[in-house]
């Protein structure tokens, strides 16, 4: 009997099942080759039961193979029996399946075509969403910030009020509160300069700080006082908008303005009252400039170092230019107004110009000395101006003169019995000039020039005046001298002697005396004393102080009859035989008086002139 091996259970398994793996792969295999006309090979495989059907067919016998057709007709007939029995029992529901299946059909293809507009709406609906997010993240974030805010409210509203609380400070003069703002204004601009509201408080905050600005010059352009002055500086320092020396010049800027409005303000009607009330506006105000300035500033320290620029800013230099063009500027006031003429009180508002100078030495502005040819200038002015009156008078007396009585009658029948020639002590003019009339007109308007140059009569101005009678007495010599030829023709031997007497006053007495009146206003002595010389050499210098009679003589010598000549001991030149001057007395007691001329038939004719010429001359050397 043969032996069967045994196959472990653990391995039977697997073999099995690899054979029948195999078996159903050779069955397909085969199925698909008899059948592949009649049954593609996918429709097959993708249903399940025509592969077992197929299967069993393949281990049915042969006699089940041949009732197997007639079986599957049977079958189909009964089916097909079946199912017309169940369609004609339940027509009602495949009539409403059919009608629900067309009706899904529709509405699955509404829903297809919502879908396809779903989709298509989508991206948008999409961006839409993302939108939505971030507005949402941005409200959040705004609710966030409101919520700040509002916690917040106070100092905010604090912040926002600044440019209102800053410009009522201003407007009411708060200036130290003012200022304390625009400081925290500036800590908050560097910050937070990027954020708007900020800059504008900065700008408005700013231009509070320019009415500032406006305010404190304006006030310096008002009559304020020192301690006003320094508080207002300091203001001016803090804004820190200048320098050091652009502040010292719109301080001086700012006071000049305040002094031009004040001086603007004079009448300027009257010259003397105009010159008088600018000496007194200019004293007292720009003193008290002067001594503001140099109580708020200091110029003692440079305004820059060396380390921070290369040449140090002269800052002395700065008051100094304005002082003197202050100056100047009253120095041409005074000048147009000397030239508009100040009458007979040039002695006065000299007086008032020395005082306005000495008071300008506390400061270190003493321009007393700028003064002296101003005056001088109008003072020689003037009195050429007067002799070149007294020479067209002359003249015009002339052109009416007739020689027709004789001297001496007229100076017995006019002179006073009580009143001597000369009385001892005064320089008394020449009585024998009331014979000629116009002789004594001349006089009288030569001393009306002299009284008025005694108000102020300068040592300078010797040489000057000296030279202006010199060629005040050479004019009158030619009106002479045309007189003489004019009449010469028709003159009788009485005419001419009266005529030659004529000239005989002129040169003895007139111009004599008028060396006297010289001497009295410009005493040799004192001369001398100024040029630092003795008196006796005063007369190398040339005619200071007197008139050289030889000029005035030699055009008349060819009339006046010889006469044995002299030597005049003062002026070192042989001369016609003259009157010689008194002696000099005393200050106080010499004076000088006008004449008053006497006209034949008329009656004694009271001449115009001046007070007398006192001999304490006032005067201003230079």
């Amino acid at each position: 009997m043969a032996t069967t091996a045994v196959i472990p259970a653990s391995t039977a398994a697997p073999a099995a099942a690899t054979a029948a793996a195999l078996g159903e792969v050779e069955d397909e295999g085969l199925l698909a080759s008899l059948f592949r006309d009649r049954f593609p090979e996918a429709q097959w495989r993708e249903r399940p039961d025509v592969g077992r059907y197929l299967r069993e067919l393949s281990g049915s016998g042969l006699e089940r193979l041949r009732r197997e057709p007639e079986r599957l007709a049977e079958e189909r007939a009964q089916l097909l029996q079946q199912t017309r029995d169940l369609a004609f029992a339940n027509y009602k529901t495949f009539i409403r399946g059919a009608e629900c299946t067309e009706r899904i059909h529709r509405l699955f293809g509404d829903v297809e075509a919502s879908l396809g507009r779903l989709l298509d709406r989508l991206p948008g609906f999409q961006q839409s969403c993302r939108n939505f997010v971030k507005e949402a993240e941005e409200i959040s974030s705004n609710r966030r910030m409101n919520t700040l805010t509002l916690n917040r409210h106070t100092e905010v509203l604090e912040i926002l009020e600044i440019p209102q609380l800053m410009d009522t400070c201003v407007r009411n003069s708060y200036y130290e509160e003012a200022l304390e703002l625009a400081a925290y204004v500036r800590r908050l601009e560097r910050k937070y300069s990027s954020i708007p509201v900020i800059q504008g408080i900065v700008n408005e905050v700013r231009q509070s700080m320019q009415l500032m600005l406006s305010q404190l010059i304006q006030q310096l352009r008002t009559n304020i006082q020192l301690p006003a002055c320094l508080r207002v500086i300091g203001f001016l320092r803090r804004m820190d908008i200048f320098t050091e020396a652009e502040l010292r010049v719109k301080f001086l800027q700012a006071r000049d303005a305040w002094l031009r409005s004040i001086l603007t303000a004079i009448s300027n009607d009257d010259p003397y009252f105009h010159i008088t009330k600018t000496i007194e506006a200019c004293r007292v105000h720009l003193f008290d400039i002067i001594t503001q300035y140099r109580a708020i500033f200091s110029d003692e320290d440079p305004l820059l170092s060396p380390a921070m620029s290369e040449h140090t800013v002269n800052e002395s230099a700065i008051f100094h230019g304005w002082v003197l063009q202050k100056v100047s500027q009253f120095l041409q006031v005074l000048e147009t107004d000397l030239h508009r003429g100040v009458g007979g009180r040039l002695d006065s508002l000299l007086g008032q110009c020395m005082y306005f100078g000495l008071s300008f030495s506390r400061v270190g502005a003493d321009f007393r000395g700028q003064l002296a040819p101003v005056f001088q200038k109008v003072t020689i002015s003037t009195f050429q101006k007067a002799i070149q009156e007294a020479v067209e008078k002359f003249q015009d007396e002339m052109n009416s003169y007739t020689l027709i009585f004789a001297p001496a009658i007229l100076g017995s029948s006019n002179l006073p019995a009580a009143v001597p020639v000369t009385q001892p002590g005064t320089l008394q003019p020449p009585m024998v000039l009331l014979d000629f009339p116009p002789l004594a007109c001349f006089l009288n308007n030569i001393l009306v020039a002299f009284n008025d140059l005694r108000l102020c009569c300068p040592i300078a101005l010797a040489q000057d005046v000296t030279r202006a009678l010199e060629d005040a007495l050479a004019k009158v010599t030619k009106v002479i001298l045309a007189f003489h030829r004019a009449e010469e023709a028709v003159f009788t031997n009485g005419e001419l002697e009266l005529f030659i007497q004529f000239c005989t006053v002129f040169l003895e007495d007139l111009v004599p005396y008028l060396n006297r009146c010289l001497q009295v206003l410009f005493p040799p002595a004192q001369i001398a004393q100024t040029l630092g010389i003795p008196p006796t050499q005063l007369s190398k210098y040339g005619n200071l102080g007197h008139v050289n009679i030889s000029i005035v003589q030699e055009p008349l010598d060819f009339i006046l009859p010889k006469k044995e000549t002299v030597f005049c001991l003062d002026e070192k030149e042989p001369v016609p035989e003259l009157t010689v001057p008194a002696p000099e007395l005393p200050a106080e007691e010499s004076s000088l008086e006008p004449v008053t001329p006497a006209f034949p038939d008329e009656g004694q004719e009271q001449v115009e002139s001046a007070e007398p010429l006192q001999a304490d001359v006032p005067s201003v050397s230079t």
